[in-house]
């Protein structure tokens, strides 16, 4: 899993914006989507020349402004000022290893949220960040590179399906911070069948790499609940300003729906918690058959010990030089010492086998 790591020896400057995320092959894109319930438009390729702030804050439809890339820093600040907020929540756009957050800003709510999905080698996810602005009938949601994650929305807009367009912008918001949401579920989902696997290969598998495997998939699962946890925090908070009467972007009926997606992040880290449980069970497997598999090779190793260790002191005696040793002078002393040892090594075996120590 790829980490976004602040920059080493990078000095604090005031006013100092730069995107910090690795998408800057992407052009910067602008879509437009202005509805109501009888109503839709969408302009793509839009020019912030083009754009008109206040405008479409003084407008009742619902606007939806969507911004591809980030890369272009000077646009991100001009939008960030045009809607009239300080000019310090662009750098948060901007640096993209914040973690999640939510801050009321006046009448603006900004929200933050990782995205993280499993890239097609399933070895990997992918971590984008999206981050909105909320502002009367006006969302702008400012993404890495273009995706798909609000396709599905798009298309309940176009054909005036469900209640999205009877609904402001703040339904609107808790449809994409849902789909954002659902993302998780889909990566979870793919760790668990990565989990089933190592639970199996724990079991057969004697080589280290099954631990290595297990240890990574430990890993990323524990930065999966890094990036859950703030965004818990974050939707909890929003309870606090439905009781504040100086902000109004969320109507008071709608404050339910963002109370289900603190419900979802809690289902979320339960079943990250399941599934680390599930981890460190195979972990602890793993060990628990490499030290049985270690004390079966000893109890043979103890045994085969065991049956040579009389043989070797017979041996012993009878590779003694004395001159007045009885049984060297028998002609038949060879062979009724093998018989002996023979008889030993078979009693031992016998009492070895009844005791079901092998």
């Amino acid at each position: 899993m790829k980490r976004l790591k602040y920059k080493k020896g990078r000095k604090v400057v005031s006013n100092y914006f730069e995107y910090t995320g690795h998408h800057k092959e992407y052009p910067v894109e602008m879509q437009l989507f202005v509805y109501n319930s009888e109503s839709y438009t969408e302009t793509k390729n839009l020019d912030f020349s083009q754009v008109e702030i206040k405008s479409l804050l003084d407008s009742d439809d619902v606007k939806w402004l969507n911004i591809h890339g980030l890369h272009d820093v000077e646009l991100i600040k001009k939008i960030v000022e045009s809607i009239g907020i300080d000019s310090y929540i662009a750098g948060d756009i901007l640096n993209v290893a914040k973690r999640t957050r939510m801050e009321e800003l006046g009448d603006v709510l900004f929200f933050s949220i990782k995205s993280i999905l499993p890239e097609e080698d399933e070895t990997n996810v992918h971590v984008e960040q999206i981050s909105f602005l909320l502002k009367n009938n006006l969302l702008v949601s400012f993404q890495e590179k273009r995706g798909d994650f609000f396709t599905h929305i798009r298309e309940r807009i176009k054909t005036n399906s469900g209640i999205v367009c009877k609904k402001k912008n703040d339904f609107l918001l808790y449809l994409m911070l849902d789909a954002v949401m659902e993302n998780f579920y889909i990566t979870i989902e793919k760790y668990e069948e990565l989990i089933e696997q190592l639970q199996t290969e724990s079991k057969i598998n004697e080589k280290q790499d099954v631990l290595v495997r297990i240890e990574k998939c430990r890993e990323d699962l524990n930065y999966l609940k890094r990036s859950i946890i703030p965004l818990k925090d974050s939707l909890y908070n929003l309870k606090s300003i439905q009781d504040d009467d100086d902000f109004n972007g969320i109507e008071k009926s709608n404050f339910t729906f963002f109370a289900r997606l603190h419900q979802k992040s809690l289902e979320l880290l339960d079943q990250i918690d399941y599934d680390m449980n599930s981890l460190d069970s195979s972990s602890s497997f793993y060990f628990s058959a490499q030290s049985h598999r270690m004390n079966e090779i000893m109890k043979t190793l103890t045994i085969v010990s065991v049956i040579f260790i009389p043989l070797t002191f017979i041996v012993g005696v009878y590779g003694m030089n004395f001159e007045n040793m009885p049984e060297l002078k028998k002609p038949n002393g060879y062979f009724f010492t093998l018989a002996g040892m023979f008889i030993l090594v078979m009693g031992m075996i016998f009492y070895f086998k009844r005791k079901k120590w092998f």
